[in-house]
């Protein structure tokens, strides 16, 4: 039976199912849900704004978005981004996706973070993005139906998001810290990591090799 949520089909394929699986049986509750709703909302803010992306291929970027914060993945020191795209490349790549495909769902996962940029991509790029500012902070959410809302939150309840979601970055981030420059995440153990001070690109400038 064909599973539909506030109005947006899970896909089918043998892919999906697949990932939807181990997402589930290698993450945890908070990874699984976040990464479901950000589908869903991912879909929803799509058709707001008249973007068309490729409902597996969204759907695949969604649930590896956040792999990455989890156990390393890959055996070099690298962004957490980083870690789930490659995870996901592979994923896809096993399962006989083209190069392409497995190339714009990497992009979109490893792009998920960066502001300003994922949105001027392509469809699924952009709207991984937009699910993600929609689940993380709440970025268009008020002009969502809120009965759309509360059926996906139903389906995936959120519990203490704010407060485990952070800690979740912590986790993931801490012994890390230098893949943190220049983004975001730098601002997340800034806040919670006693001690913790990012390298600005001030510092990187000043204390070049260059004599001036």
């Amino acid at each position: 039976m064909t599973e539909i949520i506030a109005g947006v089909e899970i896909p089918e394929t043998q892919a999906a199912a697949e990932a939807t699986v181990l997402i589930r049986e290698t993450t945890n509750p908070l990874i699984f849900h976040h990464s479901r709703r950000v589908f869903l909302f991912s879909t929803l803010r799509a058709r707001e704004l008249g973007l068309r992306p490729d409902p597996e291929l969204l759907y695949l970027s969604a649930l590896f978005h956040d792999t990455g914060l989890l156990t390393p993945f890959s055996d070099v020191e690298q962004r957490f981004e980083l870690d789930g795209a490659d995870r996901a490349r592979k994923f896809l790549l096993d399962r006989g996706f083209s190069d392409a495909a497995a190339e714009l769902v990497w992009t979109a996962i490893a792009l998920h973070t960066t502001p300003g940029i994922p949105g001027r991509m392509g469809d699924e790029v952009a709207a991984t993005n937009f699910g993600v500012l929609t689940d993380v902070v709440g970025l268009g959410l008020d002009g969502l139906d809120p009965d759309q809302v509360g059926e996906i939150t139903a389906a995936h309840p959120r519990g203490d998001f704010k407060n485990e979601f952070l800690r979740a970055f912590v986790d993931g981030l801490s012994y890390r810290p230098d893949t943190t420059y220049g983004t975001v995440n730098a601002d997340v153990l800034k806040h919670f990591v006693p001690g913790f001070r990012s390298v600005s690109m001030v510092d990187r400038i000043t204390g070049s090799a260059w004599s001036a």
